[in-house]
C-alpha cells in the first residue's frame, strides 16, 4: 500500500465520519421535538374532554324549569328566564362556588395560561404553554348549528409551535343538568 492510497483513505473515511456525526447531530437536536408535540396534545386532549363533559342544555341549569324545558325559548314550555347563550353567567372555570355549568360557558373565547386543572392550581412543568378554547355553533350533517357545537382547542408550546384539536359536542339530553 502506498502513502497515496493512505492518504485518500484517510480523506474518504474522514468524510464518511463527517457524514454521520451530523447526521447524529441533526438528530439528538431533533429528539425533544416529540416531548413538546405529546404535552401538547395531552393539554388540548384534557381541556377538550373538559368541555364535552359539560351538559349542553336549552336552559342555564340554575334554571328553575332546565329539567322540564322543550326549547330554548323562555315560557312555561322554555325556559324560565335564562335562555343558556354563549358565554359564563357570572361562573369561571376553575370557581369552587360558581364553576362552569354548561358547554356553553366556555364562550367564542378562553383563554388559559399558565395551564391550570379544573381548580385552578397550576400545572408543575408547563409554564411554557397556553391555550385557547373556542366554542361555536356549527352544522353537523343533518345536525343543525342550534344542536351541535363546534369545540376548537389551541394549544401553544415552547419555540411557538401549536396544535389546534377539534371536536363535536350535540344537544343529545337537553335536560340534563349537574
Amino acid at each position: 500500500m502506498s502513502l497515496v492510497e493512505l492518504i485518500l483513505f484517510i480523506i474518504i473515511v474522514g468524510i464518511a465520519v463527517a457524514g454521520l456525526l451530523l447526521v447524529f447531530s441533526v438528530t439528538t437536536r431533533a429528539s425533544a421535538d416529540p416531548l413538546i408535540q405529546k404535552q401538547m396534545l395531552a393539554i388540548a386532549e384534557a381541556l377538550l374532554e373538559e368541555v364535552q363533559a359539560k351538559p349542553f342544555t336549552y336552559c342555564d341549569p340554575d334554571d328553575s324549569q332546565a329539567t322540564t324545558a322543550t326549547s330554548a325559548t323562555v315560557g312555561p314550555t322554555g325556559c324560565q328566564a335564562t335562555i343558556e347563550g354563549m358565554g359564563p353567567e357570572g361562573e369561571t372555570r376553575v370557581s369552587a362556588t360558581t364553576p362552569f355549568d354548561n358547554v356553553n360557558d366556555y364562550g367564542a373565547a378562553l383563554n388559559i395560561s399558565p395551564i391550570s386543572d379544573i381548580t385552578g392550581a397550576p400545572m408543575g412543568g408547563l409554564g411554557a404553554y397556553s391555550a385557547a378554547i373556542a366554542v361555536g355553533g356549527s352544522v353537523l350533517g343533518g345536525i343543525a348549528a342550534s344542536e351541535s357545537l363546534l369545540i376548537t382547542v389551541t394549544v401553544t408550546g415552547p419555540g411557538n409551535n401549536s396544535l389546534v384539536l377539534q371536536g363535536y359536542r350535540t344537544r343529545y339530553a337537553p335536560n340534563a343538568v349537574p
